[in-house]
Parts: structure tokens; C-alpha cells; sequence
């Protein structure tokens, strides 16, 4: 069984923020994989469905960012599942805006989403980082992340959640770099070579 987190915090006050792209990525995955309803479960909201054979729960924590190790440590216990089978979707200002990475453990740097996660089940969890770009200076961090996605993030913002949603079952099948290749190529399709000309047209 696997579990995919999304983080965020709860309510619509948060529902537009950039903190909140874990939880609209994991939304969508559901949307797009016929999990069943959410419901209320491990001081969360959970869905589930069976993809590439293997069983999935989804978990959005409502126990506010800063806290969300608590409603996945919960899960995870219930369940018995290791933490190489949680999968966590969250914001990196450390990555360009659209930009996505694949990695398994490590430390928190500095978000605290991560930091409670660590202290409750540990590093060794696979972590899909959605970049959304750093605000140039240290103290603009905050208002930053907690701030809306702008009108302008729109253009990659739709198209980075699609291809998250569409390529995630690679996820599963265990093809990290795969799933992450396919979601760049969706937000930077090459450029179409210019067709030959026929040799009989240009005498």
C-alpha cells in the first residue's frame, strides 16, 4: 500500500496560497484516478484507489502545515506502511516556478511541513518538490509562500498540476525519473523541427 500526502493548511482562507500546492496537486491526482469521495480520517481527509495494482491512499492533513507529520505518522502506523511507500507532494521556493524534482530521504531545508513529517515517521520518504520559486530575499519568505499563486503563475501553474496528475501512476510502478522527465517535457515540449524542403521545389 502506498500513501501520497499533499501539503497544505485547511480552509479556504489558505485554498489559492502557494504553500497549498501539495494539496492541489494530490486533489487532482484524485480528481483524475477515480479515488473514491474524501472523508474525514487521521485528523485528515483521505480517498483511495487501486493504480498499477497497488493500493493507494490519498491524505490531505487539516492539521495546519506545521503539524501534518502527525495525521500521516497516524496513517502510516495504522496501516503498517514503510516509509519508502509515502509519497509527499509539497512546495520548494529553492526550485524555479514549474520546475519538479524526485528524491528519496534527505533533510527538511528548512520547510516545516517536511520538519514534522521527518519527526514523526522519519527521512526515507520520497518527496516530489513543486517548485514555486524563491522571493529574492529571506525575510520575503513567509509572505511569499503564504500569499496567492499571481495571475501571471497561471500560465505554468494548470499545466504543471495536469502533467503531476497524469504521469503519477509512474510514481507508483517506481519510475521516479521517468515520472519527472514526463512532466518536464508536458511544461517545455521541444520545438518542432522545420520540415524538409523538397529538393525538386527549391531548383
Amino acid at each position: 500500500m502506498y500513501l501520497v500526502v499533499g501539503l497544505g493548511n485547511p480552509g479556504p482562507k489558505y485554498a489559492g496560497n502557494r504553500h497549498n500546492i501539495g494539496f492541489m496537486a494530490v486533489d487532482e491526482i484524485v480528481r483524475r484516478h477515480g479515488f473514491s469521495p474524501w472523508r474525514r480520517k487521521f485528523q485528515g481527509e483521505i480517498a483511495e484507489a487501486s493504480i498499477a495494482g497497488e493500493k493507494v491512499m490519498a491524505l490531505k492533513p487539516m492539521t495546519y502545515m506545521n503539524d501534518s507529520g502527525r495525521a500521516a505518522g497516524e496513517a502510516m502506523r495504522f496501516y503498517d506502511i514503510d516509509p519508502s511507500r509515502l509519497i509527499v507532494f509539497y512546495d520548494e521556493i529553492d526550485l524555479q516556478p514549474g520546475k519538479v524534482r524526485v528524491k528519496l530521504g534527505g533533510g527538511a531545508a528548512g520547510h516545516n511541513g517536511i520538519r514534522s513529517l521527518i519527526a514523526h515517521v522519519g527521512p526515507h520518504f520520497v518527496r516530489v518538490r513543486l517548485g514555486i520559486g524563491h522571493p529574492g530575499e529571506k525575510g520575503l519568505v513567509h509572505p511569499h509562500v503564504l500569499n496567492d499563486f499571481a495571475k501571471s503563475d497561471r500560465e505554468w501553474l494548470a499545466p504543471l498540476i495536469d502533467a503531476v496528475a497524469e504521469h503519477f501512476p509512474l510514481l507508483i510502478e517506481g519510475q521516479e525519473g521517468s515520472f519527472q522527465n514526463k512532466v518536464h517535457l508536458a511544461l517545455n515540449p521541444p520545438a518542432e523541427k522545420p520540415a524538409k524542403k523538397d529538393k525538386k521545389e527549391e531548383s
